[in-house]
């Protein structure tokens, strides 16, 4: 008889010491409380995701950005988990929140509260801008539904940020 565990793989090599990790391996996510402190936290973790990653000339940048979106969900949907996603596909920094606040079936209240999403990110849309980036929103995929918010950083300009 053969033991199942003649098939498995052998494990992948370890990168030397030193070496950062493929950018096509940054995939990290987290989940924070809706709470005021939130933002900072999803700062430092955008910050050492970077750092691990090598691409420190971005932190400026997207820590501003994150802090925004986890901001700005906070506002909106307080006291509720807000979920982080952090990913980096096609040279370009991708940043996304998860938050509760489901989208309102009245068109009016609709309206009203897409307005005051809008206008409480208005300073990350300028840094988006500057970057040469995008940003958006709209429902949420996920089970439970809600609101997804991101922001695409192109690596080019979100590297330059604060050399302009």
């Amino acid at each position: 008889m053969s033991s199942p565990f003649l098939s498995c793989p052998p494990p992948p090599p370890v990168s030397a010491a030193g070496e950062p990790p493929s950018l096509d391996t940054l995939s990290c996510s987290l989940t924070v409380p809706g709470a005021p402190s939130s933002a900072r936290i999803a700062r430092a973790a955008v910050r050492s995701v970077l750092h691990a990653y090598r691409l420190d000339p971005l932190v400026p940048c997207a820590e501003q950005v994150a802090g925004e979106l986890i901001a700005t969900a906070w506002q909106l949907d307080p006291g509720r988990s807000l979920y982080l996603a952090v990913r980096f596909r096609d040279d370009t920094l991708r940043l996304s929140v998860y938050d509760g606040h489901a989208p309102h079936p009245h068109p009016r209240l609709a309206a009203h509260c897409e307005a005051r999403r809008r206008a409480s990110l208005r300073v990350m849309a300028a840094v988006v801008r500057d970057c040469g980036g995008s940003w958006g929103f709209g429902e949420s995929r996920e089970p439970g539904g809600g609101t997804r918010t991101w922001a695409g950083l192109p690596r080019a300009g979100a590297s330059g940020y604060l050399n302009e």
